[in-house]
């Protein structure tokens, strides 16, 4: 990961190292986090509350992601920007893949996100 990625593409790298420092980093203070999941909608303000839904309840400490596939990022609408990624992953259970469509708005830091996720789906 360098520099020069954008925050999208950072965002997706720090998910998928499960780097709660990186992830933390990432987020303003203040940022307010929206997420749907299958069956569930996640609400939080602030970086702790993201990170504690994206990397303690997305994904369990079990689960290995071993890989992230096709991180696209799309032209800016204006003030929001667009990235989806997917990850190869192995739980318990077997080997499965997820993608994640996040729009986020901000400067040095994300102040607004958006995340769905399809879910674990067998690979």
């Amino acid at each position: 990961m360098s520099d020069t990625e954008t925050l999208g593409a950072r965002l997706a790298h720090a998910i998928a190292a499960k780097d709660e420092s990186a992830l933390r980093a990432l987020l303003a203070d203040d940022v307010d986090f929206r997420g749907l999941t299958p069956g569930r909608t996640w609400e939080g303000s602030g970086p702790d509350e993201v990170v504690q839904t994206v990397l303690g309840s997305w994904f369990e400490p079990h689960d290995e992601i071993e890989r992230v596939v096709d991180v696209t990022e799309r032209d800016d609408v204006a003030d929001t920007s667009h990235v989806s990624y997917r990850f190869d992953l192995r739980t318990p259970g077997g080997s499965f893949v997820a993608e994640q469509q996040a729009y986020y708005r901000g400067g040095q830091t994300i102040e607004h996100l958006r995340v769905m996720c399809s879910g674990f789906r067998p690979r």
